[in-house]
């Protein structure tokens, strides 16, 4: 309990200094929006000139500015990504909150650039590290694969790495994939990806903006090791009825959108119809994919009900079917299920208070089909409610609390090992409460300190990290520099089943750690440097150390009933990442350079992780042409994977399934004698893919034209080499894509 007192000591003493700022002095807030759709604009950028104090615009579209003095008239600035600034004269009352709505115009196609924001401000005023903020603008901008993906776009940012052109799934500082947390509107999705990873189950239409956190999150994130990503979906257009239809080579999308009575809503729809490119990944071998996602919102505010409360519904749906060929590989399915309700709270006062409540449900399935055995199942239920509130003093600084009730269940269907098919059920409670202080009143230091309390635990085990205390600082000793640093506990209690001997992994389920074993526990370590000399150029370098416990593993040694199914090993991940993000007129560049090491304990015997990747590299090219049109270009470089190499082969008899087989002949197959784990490493990866964009006014609707090349130059990376003959599979060959995508 001595963290949570020196938290306390430390919140009481900055509230009580936050008294001397209230003198002769009043509020400015302000809710930025597109001038035609009504929607937020996050991220936006509002100072005032006369004073040059700013602040950027929040994920719902909300900036304040304290400590403004008082009975007078200034100008507030407010600029956005692709939308023409806006001046305009606003005056501040004493002791008084002044709220003005604001609403900016879009450029036209000819004028289109794209210009970057507001980051003078963020460098300023903020307290986050390792965090990449992308708005619904500049996630068009990023690189694209098959089609555009918010999973893929972040695997070009250092210390995210992927193991395949074909995956989605991604792994962030020597983490697991099951480490990262995934949040749509507040909402856990527990399996983000359609069939084989290759896309997202977000659609890229519907959402606003994203937050993600690759480490040193604060204390407001709790329930996963290594990540974070908070995507805010749109709210849809608030002054007409529209539509939006596209497809590619693999998907077709339609996405309505309008006004209800005292709101709007939106609802997207995503359907696969070809296999072409996944025929093409497989060597032409026939991958019958079929999987479809369906995203809704709705949201709702009137002042004659609740002044100030906005309420929001938001429904999301996806599945996938996988079926094989061949009668010896199983068939799998996934489906998620999501439920949304949440109530924001906008008071005459620098206050925000939130409300929620959601469902998130995953079923995943592996359906033998040879041997008639019944299938294996997956299901996760989890119920949540969650209070936040958040205050912002006259000083500029903010303080957040609140607390999350989560109710999750698990079943796992499958059979032990004499064949007999058992239900596995588990399920638990978690209370947790959290609140942080945000320094801001300094030019020189920011600072965020705060802390989790699990007062009640998922796992019921008597060793769960009561307190997780997190700290965020940032100093800058001149206007262009800032050194940052974190140091932060992080607990998870839920994990996938996933073995590492398999190349490819279909089937991992969720399951809630045992009472037997001790929670998965993480400390992060993050220290580095960020340079802005304006707002067109961002050099940021950090250096991290991640050290994890616990981590559960399925026991490949159990023999005797009474031995336990998981045992737990250690982790360790460090590593030092370079980003530059510049712009030189029409020209944008992201580039960056990751050095990692990653590894694994267990039973005394170090490994690397098969994620573990030496140096990567990333480089991409935006040009804005004007007129519409874009070309991007992006390349990639990252050493070998580690994998586990075949040494041998000889005959297995098996007689698991001895009451589904008809002779004695088919108990022998072949088994694969592996290697040390992850002992070796497979050739060095690098692509290049180029996308060329025109967009199309034509008064009745707004077309858009990608075209795109995937791997330029046909370079055979490998992906892996088959178990059961030791055959070569490569990744993605040349590969021209395109998609259309018309707006009414």
């Amino acid at each position: 309990m001595r963290y949570f007192s020196t938290v306390l000591i430390v919140v009481t003493f900055f509230l009580s200094a936050n008294s001397a700022y209230s003198q002769d002095a009043g509020t400015l807030r302000g809710l930025v929006t597109d001038s035609l759709s009504g929607e937020v604009l996050v991220y936006a950028s509002a100072y005032i000139k006369e004073i040059n104090k700013g602040a950027n615009t929040d994920t719902r579209g909300y900036f304040i500015i304290p400590s403004v003095p008082a009975n007078k008239t200034y100008t507030l600035v407010v600029s956005y990504v692709g939308y023409q600034t806006k001046l305009m004269s606003v005056r501040v009352s004493k002791d008084k909150l002044s709220h003005y709505n604001i609403s900016l115009s879009s450029k036209g196609i000819q004028m289109q650039t794209i210009e970057k924001v507001g980051e003078r401000y963020e460098f300023k005023n903020e307290t986050k590290v390792s965090v990449q903020r992308i708005a619904a603008r500049e996630l068009e901008l990023m690189p694209k694969g098959v089609e555009t993906d918010v999973f893929r776009s972040i695997q070009y940012l250092p210390g995210v790495q992927s193991t395949g052109d074909v995956s989605a799934k991604y792994y962030v500082r020597g983490g697991a994939s099951n480490q990262n947390l995934v949040l749509v509107d507040g909402v856990t999705v527990y399996n983000p990806f359609h069939a084989l990873g290759l896309f997202g189950v977000i659609d890229p239409d519907v959402v606003n903006s994203l937050e993600f956190y690759k480490g040193g999150f604060a204390a407001e994130f709790g329930g996963r090791l290594s990540s974070v990503m908070s995507i805010s979906t749109k709210d849809g257009d608030k002054n007409k009825f529209g539509a939006t239809a596209s497809a590619s080579f693999m998907t077709a999308k339609l996405l309505l959108e309008g006004p209800i009575p005292n709101g709007s809503f939106i609802v997207s729809g995503r359907k696969s119809f070809s296999n072409k490119i996944l025929d093409k990944f497989f060597d032409k071998s026939h991958v019958p994919v079929d999987f479809y996602d369906v995203s809704m919102k709705a949201n709702f505010t009137s002042p004659d009900f609740i002044p100030g409360a906005k309420f929001t519904v938001n429904v999301m749906l996806s599945g996938d079917n996988l079926k094989q060929d061949n009668p010896r590989v199983e068939d799998y399915k996934w489906a998620n299920n999501i439920f949304g309700l949440r109530w924001l709270q906008v008071p005459d006062s620098p206050l925000f208070f939130e409300l929620a409540f959601s469902s998130s449900q995953f079923t995943g399935e592996l359906i033998p089909k040879q041997s008639g055995a019944p299938p294996k199942k997956n299901v996760v239920d989890d119920f949540s409610m969650e209070m936040n509130f958040n205050y912002v003093f006259d000083s500029k600084d903010e303080v957040v609390s609140g607390f999350h009730i989560r109710n999750i269940g698990t079943t796992l269907n499958m059979n032990n090992a004499v064949g007999v098919p058992v239900e596995i059920r588990t399920d638990g409670t978690s209370v947790v409460f959290f609140a942080k202080y945000k320094m801001l009143r300094f030019d020189e230091v920011d600072m965020d300190v705060g802390a989790r309390l699990n007062a009640v635990n998922l796992s019921r085990n008597s060793s769960v990290v009561v307190m997780e205390p997190r700290l965020n600082i940032k100093f800058r000793p001149t206007d262009n520099i800032a050194l940052i640093g974190a140091v932060g506990v992080y607990q998870q209690e839920i994990s996938t089943l996933t073995s590492e001997y398999d190349v490819i992994n279909l089937f991992e389920p969720w399951v809630i750690s045992p009472v037997y074993i001790k929670p998965e526990k993480a400390t992060h370590y993050i220290t580095g440097i960020e340079f802005v000399p304006s707002d067109d150029f961002r050099v940021t370098v950090e250096g991290y150390y991640k050290k994890i416990d616990n981590f559960p593993v399925v026991n490949q040694k159990k023999i005797l009933v009474t031995d336990p199914d998981f045992v737990t090993g250690e982790a360790e991940a460090y590593g030092i990442e370079v980003f530059n993000k510049s712009r030189v007129e029409f020209v944008t560049l992201m580039a960056s350079y990751t050095n990692a090491f990653s590894y694994k304990k267990l039973d005394g015997l170090r490994y690397y992780n098969k994620y573990d990747i030496r140096h990567q590299v990333n480089v991409n090219l935006d040009f804005e042409l004007g007129d519409g049109w874009n070309v991007g270009a992006s390349w990639i470089y990252h050493s070998g994977l580690p994998y586990t190499k075949i040494i041998g082969y000889y005959d297995k008899m098996y007689i698991d399934d001895y009451f589904y087989q008809n002779s004695l002949a088919d108990f022998r197959q072949p088994y694969t004698i592996l290697g040390i784990d992850n002992l070796h490493r497979l050739p060095e990866y690098h692509k290049l893919d180029i996308t060329l964009s025109k967009k199309f006014d034509l008064g009745f609707a707004k077309v858009t034209l990608d075209a795109s090349i995937i791997n330029v130059y046909d370079r055979k990376n490998i992906f892996y080499f088959k178990r059961e003959n030791g055959e070569r599979v490569n990744m993605l060959p040349f590969l021209p894509t395109a998609t259309i995508k018309v707006k009414l």
